[in-house]
This record gives structure tokens, C-alpha cells and sequence, in this order.
């Protein structure tokens, strides 16, 4: 169980990481989290920069490719974030999206 006093909306991020096949739920300043045997990719949407870091690492030991949308959050308190992840031997590439039709 985790306790959140101080944001509101810390816990926006949870909805993303049940994309993610993960056990969570959300009970006003509290969230409840249970291990899952394995997360599963999803693409996903990083609100704020410590949900973005949470859902990249996440995605890391997901089965599959995960996609995680408004990284400009994580670059905002971790700068070169992938090359760093990259150095520690993680799979995990910038990809530039692609403009709306």
C-alpha cells in the first residue's frame, strides 16, 4: 500500500500500468499494488516525470514492446535517460512519432 498526501494526482499513472496487466487499484491518497507473475506491453501515457520513468522501466520487464507516449516529462529530470538505460544493458530505443494524418 502506498500513501500519497501531498498530489492529488499522483496516482494517474495507475490506470497505465493495469494496461500493463498489472494488479493495482486506487482508493483516494491510497494505492494498493500486488505482485503479477509478468506485465504485459501496452502502449502507454507517461503524466508526469516519475510515471514516465515508472512505465519505462515497467515496459523493460513487460513480455513484448512497450510504447510510452509524452516522454518530454522524463527529459524534463533525466537528461540522456536512454543512453544511460542503454549503458546498463537495457533494450530501449527513442522512437519519433509519427504525425498525425
Amino acid at each position: 500500500m502506498i500513501t500519497e498526501n501531498l498530489f492529488e494526482a499522483r496516482f494517474r499513472f495507475i490506470e497505465e500500468m493495469i494496461r500493463l496487466s498489472a494488479d493495482a487499484r486506487t482508493d483516494g491518497h491510497h494505492a494498493v499494488v500486488r505482485g503479477v507473475e509478468q506485465l504485459s506491453s501496452a502502449p502507454v501515457w507517461a503524466s508526469d516525470i516519475r510515471a514516465g520513468v515508472g512505465l519505462v522501466l515497467a515496459g523493460l520487464c513487460a513480455d513484448g514492446i512497450t510504447e510510452v507516449w509524452d516522454v518530454f516529462h522524463i527529459d524534463r529530470g533525466y537528461p540522456r535517460f536512454v543512453e544511460n538505460l542503454r549503458a546498463l544493458g537495457a533494450d530501449v530505443s527513442r522512437v519519433a512519432a509519427e504525425p498525425d494524418r
